[in-house]
């Protein structure tokens, strides 16, 4: 009887480590999925502000068609 509680005890913290192992990889995955998703929603922002950027060479503009067109992005996504 004495013998079998180190194995239960190494049997119990292998079976947690596992599901904290489990739980954190759940988690990476999710952070990688939603930036993912994030910039493949972001390209056409992208596109129209190096499009913008290339006719007027304004930074500036660049940067509010980005933000119209992420805007557009966003609220068309909901």
């Amino acid at each position: 009887m004495l013998e079998i509680l180190p194995l239960v005890g190494e049997l119990i913290a292998g079976l947690s480590a596992a599901i904290i192992g489990l739980i954190i990889l759940i988690l990476i995955g999710t952070a990688i999925i939603a930036v993912l998703g994030t910039l493949f929603m972001l390209i056409p922002a992208f596109i129209v502000a190096y499009i913008v950027w290339w006719l007027t060479g304004s930074e500036l503009l660049a940067g509010v068609g980005f933000l119209l067109i992420a805007l557009a992005s966003f609220l068309r996504k909901k």
